[in-house]
C-alpha cells in the first residue's frame, strides 16, 4: 500500500499511513525504513518521499496533478506580497502557473519563463507582459538557453518569484535540467527581492543542478507538511519562511 501510494504523490507522512492502516506508529516507520533500505523511497521528517533519480524530471502532465490545494494556496499567498506597478520575473513550473492565475488583474510587468505561464497572462487587461528569447523544453515549455540568460541580463526586476524542483537545507535550491538551473540562477541576479515557492513534497530533496544555497532566497512559502524543525532553522539564518493554509 505504501508503495502504491507513493506512486500517486510524491510524499506519504507516517500520520496518514497509521490511519490507513490502523497499524502501530512503529509498524509503519519500521516498514518504511524496509523499504528505504530496499532503495524503493527515501525516508523524510516524517514520512518518506519516492527514490525518484536526482537527474530525472517527473512529466509535468505528472505534475500539475500533484498537491494541488498547497499550490493554490501558496501561490495565493505569493501574490499577496506583489505590489502594483512592480516589475517580476516568474519562473517555469506547475506552482508558477497557479501565481500567473491570481495575477490577472493585477497592474504589473512580468517577463514569465514558461509559455504555460505566458499564455495564461496574455489576455490579462492589466498586465505588461515582456518576453524572454530561448528555447521551450518539450513538454515543459521552460525557456532556457542563452537567448533567456541574454534577455534577463538586460533587465531588472523587483522581484524574482522561483519554483524550484527540489529543496533542502543542505543541497539547497536544485533543478532537473541544467539549463532550467542557469536561469533560475539569473534571474535571482537580476531581482532586488526574491521569492521561493515549494511546496512540503518538495522539501528534503535533491535534483542534478544547483541554483542556490537554501538560505539565498529573502521569502520561502510552503505548506504545513513542510518539515518544521527545518522551517525553524531557516528562520534562524534570517529567512522569511511563511507557511499557506
Amino acid at each position: 500500500m505504501i508503495v502504491e501510494r507513493l506512486r500517486r504523490t510524491e510524499r506519504v507522512s507516517v500520520q496518514e499511513l497509521v490511519e490507513a492502516t490502523e497499524a502501530s506508529d512503529m509498524t509503519v516507520r519500521r516498514d518504511l525504513d524496509s523499504l528505504a533500505a530496499q532503495g524503493v523511497l527515501k525516508r523524510v521528517h516524517g514520512g518518506a518521499v519516492a527514490a525518484m533519480p536526482s537527474g530525472v524530471e517527473p512529466p509535468y502532465s505528472l505534475r500539475a496533478q500533484a498537491a494541488v490545494a498547497a499550490k493554490q494556496a501558496i501561490a495565493a499567498a505569493a501574490v499577496a506580497h506583489i505590489r502594483d506597478g512592480e516589475t517580476i520575473v516568474l519562473d517555469s513550473g506547475t506552482t508558477a502557473l497557479e501565481v500567473a492565475k491570481r495575477l490577472h488583474d493585477r497592474a504589473v510587468t512580468v517577463m514569465p519563463l514558461s509559455l504555460h505561464v505566458a499564455q495564461e497572462l496574455a489576455d490579462a487587461p492589466r498586465i505588461r507582459l515582456l518576453m524572454a528569447g530561448g528555447e521551450a523544453r518539450k513538454g515543459e515549455l521552460s525557456l532556457v538557453g542563452p537567448l533567456t540568460v541574454a534577455s534577463l541580463r538586460a533587465l531588472r526586476f523587483d522581484l524574482a518569484v522561483l519554483s524550484p524542483c527540489a529543496f533542502s537545507l543542505d543541497a539547497g535550491l536544485t533543478a532537473f535540467d541544467l539549463g532550467d538551473a542557469e536561469v533560475k540562477q539569473e534571474a535571482l541576479a537580476v531581482a532586488t527581492r526574491s521569492m521561493v515557492l515549494a511546496d512540503g513534497a518538495k522539501w528534503d530533496r535533491a535534483a542534478l543542478a544547483y541554483v542556490c544555497p537554501a538560505d539565498r532566497p529573502d521569502l520561502i512559502i510552503t505548506d504545513p507538511t513542510a518539515p518544521e524543525d527545518q522551517r525553524t532553522m531557516l528562520t534562524q539564518r534570517g529567512v522569511l519562511v511563511e507557511v499557506a493554509t
